[in-house]
């Protein structure tokens, strides 16, 4: 559901004033459980993408800046901008309209193939890291996990484990872990920063498209090796790190944001976002198997 105020009538009187040509196509919501941007179908050939809340103010400016640079380089489809639109008609915010992206989300929809999931999202991180990041902004994902979980870790834990949703002891020596490891000491490198489920795209059970660059910036890589625990499995988790191509301790780093963003955002959303709740929940549960398994 979107946020009050924005809903199809909005999207409509937007694109009369703004997209003239596409006045009178049909506007229809997409369910999503994304907390940034609401998205409508306009017409079957057009996305309209609105951000939700002030703190996602900047993205469409963004993805319209850096996805066509990004896109050659690139082995899957990523979202094609076609228009631009400013703040207008009540609507305090720069939106964008981007071509249609058939397929349906890995949440909404799971990808049965995951030995081909992991190699092609594994080969998509490769490819966007290669790109030269110089100008780039930085991704809110980009630096240490300590930084993003901003001191609600602590309190997560707290809360879950005395509810026996988690084993508090477990996760808090997994955490003590994660704050030893060594800090990305490279250039900053392109990430996507938000490879959840919901911004995959799958037809026919495999993986067919990367949305939502909302989180797009420069950084250290380690938040987008998070696919190996919030969607593959044990199984597959080798296939997606053998065409990610990342050292140890960036994958050391992945697990522990899988492990702190499953926590932080289950204990966050456990009863207003059950989607995001639950992925968040399959990130933890996955991230502390495997220091369970190493302890």
């Amino acid at each position: 559901m979107t946020s009050p105020g924005i809903d199809t009538t909005l999207v409509e009187r937007l694109i009369a004033a703004q997209f003239p040509e596409w006045a009178g196509l049909p506007v229809r919501e997409v369910n999503s459980a994304g907390t940034d941007n609401a998205m409508f179908r306009l017409g079957d050939e057009f996305a309209v993408r609105l951000p939700k809340a002030d703190w996602a103010a900047g993205q469409a400016e963004k993805e319209q800046r850096w996805l066509p640079h990004l896109a050659p380089h690139l082995p899957l489809p990523v979202p094609v901008p076609v228009g631009q639109g400013v703040p207008g008609e009540g609507y305090a915010h720069a939106w964008s309209v981007f071509a249609w992206l058939d397929g349906a989300d890995a949440h909404t929809a799971p990808l049965t193939d995951l030995a081909h999931t992991a190699v092609e999202l594994g080969r998509f991180g490769t490819a966007l890291r290669a790109v030269d990041a110089t100008g780039g902004p930085a991704s809110s994902r980009g630096g240490p996990v300590t930084g993003w979980e901003d001191g609600y870790l602590a309190g997560a834990i707290r809360d879950l484990g005395a509810d026996g949703t988690i084993d508090a002891e477990l996760a808090t020596a997994a955490w003590e872990s994660v704050l030893r490891l060594p800090q990305w000491d490279g250039p900053p490198v392109w990430i996507h920063g938000d490879l959840l489920p919901g911004n995959l795209l799958g037809r026919d059970g495999r993986l067919s498209a990367v949305i939502d660059f909302g989180a797009l910036g420069a950084g250290d890589p380690a938040c987008d090796t998070m696919p190996a625990w919030t969607l593959l499995t044990a199984d597959t988790r080798p296939l997606f790190r053998e065409a990610a191509r990342v050292d140890d301790a960036t994958w050391a780093r992945g697990r522990g944001w899988a492990l702190a963003w499953g926590l932080v955002t289950e204990h966050y959303y456990r009863d207003t976002n059950l989607v995001l709740a639950g992925i968040a929940r399959r990130s933890r549960t996955e991230a502390l198997a495997e220091y369970a398994s190493m302890a």
